[in-house]
């Protein structure tokens, strides 16, 4: 057993479970994925109803491939794009410390699945036990990029959306 690998184990766990728990309580907490979906369009992610299930359902995508290593790259791809939304929508403007609703905690958990990213998942991933080797700078790199891409490009479209439903 090497040190390094169940460290690999502990971060890809906690990060994983964390996200999948919160799109598991998009869709089963309070208020369901109608609350969900409510609190969207109050941030300006129009429509909340599409909003709410995608968030959902890549949260607990993510958050299940990063908790076992597998297509690493597509989780940290999804973590970032993630992280990025609510960090530009939730968090935004409200400074730095979470206890603020700042971007603290957004910032950390997208940077960290980048890096996770780069360093691999691991001896102790799907993606290993299928002899892939999926990690590294250029691994990492995609995973930034493709994120961001997806992010802003969900907010693009989030925009347009409201512009449309404005004009309607």
């Amino acid at each position: 057993m090497h040190a390094a690998d169940l460290g690999l184990l502990v971060m890809r766990a906690g990060l994983g479970v964390m996200l999948l728990i919160h799109g598991a309580n998009k869709m089963l907490g309070p208020g369901g994925l109608t609350g969900t979906a409510r609190w969207f369009e109050s941030v300006g992610l129009r429509p909340g109803w599409l909003h709410a299930r995608l968030a959902a359902a890549f949260e607990i995508g993510s958050g299940l491939l990063m908790a076992v290593g597998f297509l690493f790259p597509a989780a940290g791809a999804g973590f970032v794009g993630l992280m990025l939304v609510a960090g530009l929508t939730d968090h935004r403007g409200k400074g730095f410390f979470v206890f603020k609703g700042g971007w603290e905690y957004v910032s950390l958990v997208g940077l960290m699945s980048a890096a996770l990213v780069a360093v691999g998942p691991g001896a102790w991933s799907v993606d290993r036990a299928n002899g892939w080797h999926l990690e590294g700078l250029a691994w990492a790199g995609c995973a930034v990029v493709v994120g961001a891409v997806a992010g802003l490009g969900l907010l693009a479209g989030s925009k347009a959306a409201g512009q449309t439903a404005a004009t309607d």
